[in-house]
């Protein structure tokens, strides 16, 4: 069985030829990445990352409207609070159909 100190030099021994094979891959990493850059003439413009476009979004009609504000609702999540006030006051949901 390998003393403490043994195998203390041993780690010591292991992590710098780890450094030393990180350092020498990292190197052809960058070397290989230059020359595929040179061979189809890329920039380091074009390795950054572009922003993905705008989901184009459509707007629902209204379906009910307070004649009264202005205030419209699609008809689709929650019921506005002008909706729910208005309903529960004795009106009803076809009264403020469009």
């Amino acid at each position: 069985m390998a003393s403490l100190k043994d195998l203390l030099a041993q780690r010591a021994a292991l992590d710098e030829q780890i450094a030393q094979t990180k350092d020498r891959e990292r190197g052809e990493a960058v070397a290989k990445v230059k020359s595929l850059m040179a061979e189809y003439g890329l920039t380091v413009a074009d390795l950054s990352m572009r922003a993905p476009k705008a989901v184009k979004t459509s707007k629902v009609a209204a379906k009910y409207s307070n004649k009264a504000t202005g205030e419209t609702w699609s008809g689709r999540g929650l019921q506005p609070k002008w909706l729910k006030a208005a309903i529960s006051g004795g009106a009803k949901l076809e009264d403020f159909h469009v």
